[in-house]
């Protein structure tokens, strides 16, 4: 398996991307075509940048890609690549939500790498990646346009096929992803909705 992260490491580094974690993007986006050309892309736990990078290759000029992270990311988009603005903040305070609608109201993906501070306890762990996994879907059905679509990293497990299915709830169409950048003993997977559904009454955009 070794082998495996060191190829795609090297890649990375060879395509000038800060990390390795953009084939996970690319797999999936190469199979369902979930961001297009001129699109508006929210990438939540944007840093190093890579997943930002990517998307604004393929979103274009006419396309916009807002980052936002804890941690400070800044680099410049590729050539032919569409702005991209970063946003240093933290996703669960109640500020981030105006700071990003100040940039665009709404948009057409919403992409999350997420992991939360490991703390050595699995349990402990396991529930805290879920509480953030939980976190990006209320920020998709609070910033996503109608009939957009949303893909987050999630770690299998008892709590897994509840998330899916509250996913499939709000998606018509609901895919589980395991990349092949992806560790074989690692439980992490991407879970894709499309077609995101917007209650009746709710905002239109």
């Amino acid at each position: 398996m070794r082998k495996i992260n060191d190829f795609y490491s090297k890649k990375a580094k060879k395509e000038n991307f800060p990390a390795r974690s953009i084939y996970k993007l690319e797999e999936a986006q190469k199979k369902y075509k979930f961001i297009r050309r001129g699109d508006s892309v929210l990438d939540l736990g944007c840093y190093p940048g890579s997943w930002s990078l990517y998307a604004s290759e393929i979103v274009g000029p006419k396309g916009v890609v807002v980052g936002v992270d804890l941690q400070q990311t800044d680099c410049s988009p590729r050539p032919g690549g569409g702005p991209i603005q970063w946003l240093c903040q933290d996703i669960t305070a109640p500020e981030m939500i105006p700071l990003v609608r100040k940039i665009r109201p709404a948009f057409r993906v919403l992409v999350s790498d997420l992991a939360p501070r490991t703390s050595g306890n699995r349990w402990v762990d396991a529930q805290k990646s879920l509480d953030l996994v939980y976190t990006t879907l209320s920020l998709a059905e609070m910033l996503l346009l109608n009939r957009g679509h949303y893909i987050c990293k999630v770690f299998q497990g008892e709590d897994f096929p509840a998330f899916v299915k509250d996913v499939k709830k709000r998606f018509e169409m609901v895919r589980v992803i395991k990349p092949k950048s992806s560790r074989v003993e690692s439980r992490e997977v991407f879970v894709l909705g499309m077609g995101y559904r917007r209650p009746v009454g709710g905002s239109s955009f």
